[in-house]
């Protein structure tokens, strides 16, 4: 992606954003010099911040997704059992745009649609090698009520509404009528090694420097989790 085109997005995101009546966190607004400095360690260690992907593929309005870090607890304390372990994200799913088909090994998460169109996750379960089982039924629950969905069965979410997936629940998602504001409340976020693609994508874009950056994405940070 051109670092122009994710300024565009981010500027868009903003905008689309407080709309809803939710506003990102000042960190947000830093500059890349701001958040280089020694006062963001701990906002770059958590990898919180402004996340743009295409999944590498060069077509963000085709297959891309929004999402901005909001919290994000430890892995240590995860593994302890104790401390923080949870993270929050918010997101935007354009119409049609797909986020890809994807499980996570550690993660369970809440999606919920916080406002805008309807959000169309598709699932399927796992089988015992971990694949995509395109012949059971998916379990999950939706705002606290459990319900069965067939393999590559399609859920509607409309504002308001949620569902938990839990490690191994494959899914794909996108907006259908209209752009969605999707909140994600999850165990411990780990994008760098937790998410794995039904088909090979990468999980950050590769970004062409056009143009200097608006705001630092959790990509340009570096390291890892």
């Amino acid at each position: 992606m051109k670092r122009s085109e994710i300024n565009a997005i981010m500027q868009n995101a903003d905008a689309f954003i407080r709309s809803f009546g939710f506003c990102l966190p000042p960190f947000a607004y830093w500059p890349p010099d701001k958040m280089r400095s020694q006062q963001a360690v701990g906002i770059r260690a958590a990898r919180l911040g402004w996340d743009i992907t295409d999944y590498g593929q060069g077509d963000f309005d085709a297959l891309g997704l929004f999402l901005f870090t909001l919290r994000n607890g430890s892995l240590a304390d995860l593994r302890a059992g104790g401390g923080m372990c949870y993270a929050e994200k918010i997101m935007i799913s354009r119409q049609d745009q797909i986020s890809p088909m994807h499980r996570h090994l550690l993660k369970a998460e809440d999606i919920i649609n916080r406002g805008g169109a309807a959000l169309m996750i598709k699932m399927y379960a796992s089988d015992s090698a971990g694949e995509i089982d395109k012949k059971s039924d998916v379990h999950v629950s939706t705002d606290g009520v459990q319900k069965t969905l067939g393999a590559g069965d399609t859920l509607r979410l409309m504002p308001g509404e949620s569902v938990t997936l839990l490690p191994g629940n494959w899914h794909a998602f996108w907006g259908e009528g209209g752009d969605v504001l999707i909140g994600e409340i999850s165990t411990v976020n780990d994008d760098v090694n937790d998410n794995i693609f039904a088909e090979p994508l990468g999980r950050f874009s590769e970004v062409e420097e056009d143009e200097p950056p608006r705001h630092l994405l959790v990509s340009d940070y570096g390291g890892s989790f």
